[in-house]
């Protein structure tokens, strides 16, 4: 038998019985499209994590402190040796020192930092509103929206405000027998216009460009952050920085952490995915071992003019197959369409409660592919039984049968 009469034969399906092929092809299409659903959204949300934690450069970067004991100091010299080591690439120190800064007639208590433009690239620090600091910035400043708040601002309202700035310099306490740490109170006269904000309602802050406090010859660093010249090397600085007697650790801890954590969540939402497919596959071999009680008589006069059991058995996986594959496309269409609503639905509550609106659901090229063969393979799968038990048939008895 040709291939066309076998594809004709077995496309009859959609003119004979339209409904029942109809209604089999939604059935997988429903589970298939519910495994897309729930795994597109253990996608997206993984996304959504990592995004906000996380940059290309942050990868390649170690965060280094020198501790809470206070018996290291990371220094200038300590900065031209760490920069000295042939596999780091770039370096961005930050100065932490405790403040006031006000706006207006109110004052409020927190913590400044002076960063230089790379530790926001470094750090993985992205605004949630506004810009972070730039090359050509001089008195421009990021805040937490923890600090708007402080001054009863909303986060994205703040942007364009002047904030002022009284730092808190620690002082050389030899004198001090009680040894207390004394502080010298430092108001700064020039004005730092806002320029972005980044997500965090627990604690105010605000960093400002370092070079604008330069004049305080301050270089007690509470922090480092690393680049490194590729993710290979980032051990042997790691365990060479270590050995300065320096805490190190890496946001790629986190990362991978975080992506172990999402794959389990994803084969958590696929199961049940899973589910809802087994359930239409038991649906579409029901279908065919009925279509095969229904064409007996059909199969004993095929077998009768010359059609062999290979041909029957052919015909029959063809058309398991088609359906299966079917199922995959519309499954596909059916999860992309229900997630992009569920989605919308989500965003339209965020921002009616004043959150931001985010994409949730996100579906890999790759798995896309994969969701159309795993689907024709479950045609395929469910359709052996019947096609092998339909050519086995006595051509005798199925003429005789009814």
């Amino acid at each position: 038998m040709k291939v066309s009469d076998i594809l004709l034969l077995s496309t009859r399906m959609f003119t004979t019985r339209p409904m029942r092929t109809f209604l089999t092809i939604l059935g997988v299409s429903v589970g298939i499209g519910t495994v897309l659903f729930l795994v597109s959204l253990g996608y997206g949300l993984q996304n959504v994590v990592l995004n906000k934690i996380t940059t290309a450069d942050a990868l390649l970067s170690l965060d280094v402190s020198p501790g809470t004991s206070g018996a290291i100091v990371m220094d200038n010299s300590t900065l031209e040796k760490i920069s000295g080591l042939p596999d780091v690439a770039e370096t961005s120190p930050v100065v932490s020192l405790t403040s006031q800064f006000s706006i207006g007639d109110l004052t409020g208590d927190g913590l400044t930092y002076g960063v230089d433009p790379s530790f926001f690239r470094l750090s993985g620090t992205n605004p949630q509103y506004g810009s972070t600091l730039g090359d050509n910035d001089e008195y421009s400043a990021v805040i937490s929206s923890a600090a708007a708040k402080l001054f009863n601002f909303d986060p994205d309202k703040i942007i364009g405000q002047k904030v002022s700035l009284t730092l808190l310099l620690p002082q050389n306490n030899q004198n001090n027998q009680a040894g207390e740490q004394e502080y010298k109170s430092v108001k700064r006269n020039q004005q730092y216009t806002i320029k972005g904000v980044v997500q965090d309602d627990n604690t105010s802050y605000i960093y400002i460009p370092r070079k604008t406090i330069a004049d305080l010859n301050y270089d007690n660093y509470s922090d480092l952050k690393v680049k490194v010249k590729s993710d290979t090397v980032m051990e042997n600085v790691r365990n060479e920085i270590t050995g300065m007697g320096l805490l190190v650790s890496s946001l790629s801890d986190t990362i991978d952490q975080a992506k172990k954590i999402f794959s389990i969540i994803q084969i958590i939402l696929a199961l049940f995915g899973m589910v809802a497919l087994i359930v239409s596959a038991i649906g579409m071999f029901n279908t065919m071992t009925i279509t095969l009680m229904e064409r007996i008589n059909e199969i004993g006069i095929m077998r009768s003019i010359g059609a062999s059991a290979s041909d029957i058995r052919r015909m029959f996986l063809v058309e398991s197959v088609l359906m299966g594959f079917l199922g995959g496309v519309g499954g596909i269409t059916i999860g992309y369409l229900a997630g992009e609503i569920a989605n919308f639905g989500i965003n339209v509550l965020a921002k009616n409660f004043g959150g931001q609106t985010l994409n949730l659901f996100y579906r890999p090229p790759w798995f896309l592919g994969f969701i159309i063969i795993f689907s024709t393979v479950i045609g395929f799968v469910t359709g052996v039984y019947p096609s092998v038990k339909a050519s086995r048939l006595n051509p005798l008895d199925a003429l005789r049968y009814k």
